[in-house]
């Protein structure tokens, strides 16, 4: 059997905890014999929730945290004053060692934070961006910023865009991908003062394939495969994606039952149908992590369900059987040089 991939999950955290996240915690260990879960969060509601599943009972331990960051809290004084809360204990499992990534869909801020105050960036790295994986017609591209640096620097675009693109190779397998910034158009003059200066410093960067800007509209047709900006238009496009999908999914089912004629044809084409619509569903790809820093850090939707907690737990193991945090050191200190 390989090496044990060691998850601290936060149990407490999310719209639907603890419930979902027990359930998946537990999918994912009766998917993969190479996990073990560390569940944070108050023991006897946690030990009560398991006890109504099956389930390898030597992959998942319960760590008591007394404490919970609710959603509201100010993010960086409830890191500081909730220091047995789930999320803090999780923290800093992975920052003594004792687990190899952590996974939270718990207070947005409280989990940024953390993960730079108690695991830390790597050494060279500016900032540390939100980086999910969106659904596009060619399979997948990485949006990196969505949500951690509101105020970038065209330096830490520059380097967002190199630890996006380690990414993608290395833990999606696309080599050379393609890395675009968000522009309002595709000539290299158009765009904000953040933009305009950092175009260039992309264009110089000999270590991604910058094929240009990208408009938002070509980025569900795939046209790139790192979707490079900073955090505030990152978090809108994210948003207007989710909501835009889940808007013409349920338009399309609605449609399949206006008359018999169309419920005819929605039982012949459902399975083609739900083979799309699972291509689009976001929570088919996991969490988004929080590159850059020295281990990892898994931000999963607030109102995740075991599925998405399940994935995020499983990409896990393939971020650290390819060593991501090791080759963005790599990479940052080269072009630091």
């Amino acid at each position: 059997m390989s090496e044990m991939t060691r998850v601290a999950l936060d149990a407490m955290g999310g719209d639907n905890a603890p419930g979902e996240m027990i359930k998946g915690a537990v999918e994912a260990v009766q998917k993969r014999k190479d996990i073990k879960i560390l569940l944070t969060g108050r023991e006897e509601v946690l030990r009560q929730g398991l006890s109504a599943y099956t389930y390898p009972r030597e992959q998942i331990e319960i760590v008591n945290a007394s404490e919970v960051i609710k959603t509201a809290e100010p993010p960086v004084a409830a890191i500081r004053s909730k220091k047995d809360s789930s999320i803090v204990v999780a923290l800093k499992l992975v920052k003594r060692g004792e687990a190899d990534a952590f996974v939270s869909a718990g207070n947005s801020g409280a989990v940024l934070a953390g993960g730079q105050i108690l695991v830390g960036k790597i050494k060279g790295v500016e900032r540390a961006p939100l980086a999910p994986l969106i659904p596009t017609a060619k399979g997948a591209a990485l949006l990196i910023d969505c949500g951690a640096n509101v105020d970038a620097r065209p330096s830490h675009l520059v380097q967002f865009a190199q630890m996006g693109s380690i990414y993608m190779e290395h833990i999606v397998g696309r080599k050379n991908p393609k890395v675009g910034i968000v522009n309002i158009g595709a000539e290299e003059e158009k765009g904000n003062a953040l933009v305009k200066e950092t175009f260039p410093l992309l264009k110089a960067c000999r270590n991604i394939n910058f094929v240009g800007s990208v408009e938002a509209r070509d980025i569900p047709s795939g046209a790139v495969d790192v979707v490079v900006c900073e955090a505030f238009v990152g978090n809108v496009i994210l948003k207007l994606y989710e909501g835009v999908g889940g808007t013409l999914i349920r338009k399309v089912k609605d449609g399949m039952m206006t008359s018999l004629r169309s419920k005819v044809g929605a039982l012949l084409v459902k399975p083609a149908l739900k083979a799309t619509l699972k291509d689009f569903d976001a929570s088919e790809y996991g969490g988004a992590p929080l590159l850059g820093l020295k281990g990892l850090v898994v931000k999963t939707h607030g109102n995740s369900t075991s599925t998405e907690v399940c994935t995020s737990i499983i990409q896990c193991v393939t971020f650290r059987e390819q060593q991501i945090s090791g080759k963005i050191q790599e990479a940052i200190q080269a072009a630091g040089e």
